[in-house]
């Protein structure tokens, strides 16, 4: 897989999860009688998915250091 299809399979993933989180909380206030814009849940979901994709990075990292630090480290045995 190329670097530019995975950027936009990356994007499209994003941009899909986006919008039905925010249908998903804009759906959730009008059941619960507590309507919000659209556009505020829109704003709602953005800084949901942002907070997500910043913490799946973040695990990744420290996955990665982690695995890293195991591979150069010599065992004690």
């Amino acid at each position: 897989m190329t670097a530019r299809r995975r950027q936009r399979r990356f994007a499209l993933s994003v941009a899909a999860w986006w919008m039905l989180l925010a249908l998903g909380l804009w759906l959730l206030g009008t059941a619960l009688d507590q309507p919000a814009s659209l556009a505020a849940c829109i704003a709602s979901a953005a800084l949901l998915v942002a907070i997500g994709e910043a913490g799946d990075w973040l695990r990744r990292r420290i996955t990665r250091r982690s695995a890293r630090r195991r591979r150069t480290t010599p065992s004690r045995h």
